[in-house]
């Protein structure tokens, strides 16, 4: 018999073990009369098979394998199996609570990357909506940060690099969100400042295109045309195949406006850090 089919018998003797009692009782036996091994495997079997109702259930065996069997191997492992289950029920308070136990108790343990990680995707998978408040975002970016510079070698570091990317996009669409709503109510200067903001500090992100065509839209609305027109060059520069940069030059061209860049402001010194590659 191959080592996967032998713990699969092993797995459904383990739950019929854990599952009844003498004489066909239905009652679950004292967790006491079972090994740490034993009830770690049970809590491993409630996560594999897939049912919503599980994680809870699972926890309550992890928890037992501490409770009966402090500081051995086995209560290790299954704090780590905590996180893992806290998260997947969505327990994002337990779960980082877990994390960080398991990080201040095993902090040079192989498994300190997955439990760092863990920790950061409890704060990453809050971050369900633009509108919502952002100090979730900062949260998980920061942890996603301590992954990549914590653990740079770990199978976790690749998955923190592209989520903190996710995360910092979020960001900058948040920005964008109130922008664009301040230049709907003809808030020109407020929306400006948001728009500003992503150009300046979010620039890395899918929503620096928009961000200058807005510039362009709520410049002109202003008359001022030299920040409009800069605006509008930067957009050329670098995504001169964007629609938004299509949409800007209409707008520019309808005022007998090109893009290229005028006088002195913000945006002239950004794109003299474009032209000498610095930006981006």
């Amino acid at each position: 018999m191959g080592r996967t089919a032998a713990l699969r018998v092993g797995s459904f003797v383990l739950v019929a073990a854990l599952a009844a009692c003498g004489g066909g009782s239905s009652k679950e036996p004292p967790l006491e009369n079972f090994t740490a091994q034993q009830i770690y495997e049970r809590g491993e079997y409630e996560l594999e098979v897939g049912n919503p109702r599980r994680p809870a259930e699972a926890l309550r065996y992890f928890s037992e394998v501490e409770r009966l069997y402090p500081y051995s191997e086995w209560a290790k492992r299954a704090l780590i199996m905590e996180v893992y289950a806290q998260h997947k029920a969505k327990k994002y308070e337990d779960a980082r609570s877990s994390a960080q136990r398991f990080l201040d108790t095993y902090p040079g343990d192989e498994d300190a990357a997955y439990a760092k990680y863990l920790l950061a995707l409890s704060y990453y998978d809050q971050i369900d909506e633009v509108g919502r408040d952002q100090g979730l975002t900062f949260q998980a970016l920061q942890s996603l940060r301590e992954v990549i510079e914590q653990y740079p070698d770990s199978d976790y570091a690749r998955s923190a690099m592209l989520k903190f990317d996710l995360a910092f996009d979020h960001l900058a669409a948040k920005e964008m969100e109130i922008g664009r709503y301040y230049l709907k109510q003809g808030h020109y200067t407020a929306a400006i400042n948001r728009f500003r903001v992503v150009v300046e500090q979010f620039q890395t992100t899918t929503q620096t295109p928009e961000a200058l065509e807005r510039l362009v839209e709520a410049y002109l609305a202003l008359g001022i045309t030299d920040e409009a027109q800069t605006a509008g060059a930067i957009l050329g520069h670098n995504f001169q195949s964007s629609p938004f940069y299509d949409d800007a030059y209409r707008q520019l061209k309808k005022q007998g406006l090109s893009p290229e860049a005028k006088g002195d402001s913000w945006l002239s010194k950004i794109y003299r850090q474009v032209i000498k590659g610095e930006w981006l």
